[in-house]
């Protein structure tokens, strides 16, 4: 008689048997550990347009590049959403207004210029947050203020 035995598969077959029950031991604590930790539970947050920014009073930032009387400047500077601006061959001295609302802004300022001289400042409604200058010819400055 050609009769297949449980006993005689198992022993044929008991590796594979075993991979199995072990993934799906593997399966079952993975599933159980995520809802122990949370990691099921879904996160809102309100969206950007849903905060306003009203406790805040608007805050003038002045960049400002000047040096020898004649010179030009080549003038890099983020704006109010943080991207970059450039300004080439401006007459110096040269002045930027920001105005903005949010509680801070990474006011950064870089100018290369092809005078003897060249100083940058940045002030903050009205205070000298840096300002810094350089008596070398071409010479390259750089101001920021990182709680602007």
């Amino acid at each position: 008689m050609s009769g297949i035995s449980v006993g005689r598969l198992a022993r044929r077959w008991w590796t594979v048997i075993v991979a199995v029950v072990v993934v799906a031991l593997v399966a079952f604590t993975v599933v159980r550990l995520h809802g122990i930790f949370g990691s099921d539970n879904e996160v809102s947050r309100p969206g950007s347009d849903a905060l306003e920014n009203t406790g805040f009073n608007p805050k003038q930032v002045i960049f400002e590049v000047f040096g020898s009387p004649g010179s030009v400047a080549t003038i890099n500077y983020l704006d109010i959403h943080a991207q970059p601006q450039r300004v080439d061959d401006v007459p110096l001295p040269w002045t930027q207004t920001l105005t903005t609302d949010d509680p801070t802004l990474y006011a950064d300022l870089r100018a290369q210029g092809d005078g003897a001289t060249i100083g940058c400042r940045i002030t903050v409604n009205g205070t000298v947050k840096d300002e810094r200058s350089t008596n070398n010819v071409n010479g390259y400055i750089s101001c920021l203020d990182k709680t602007a």
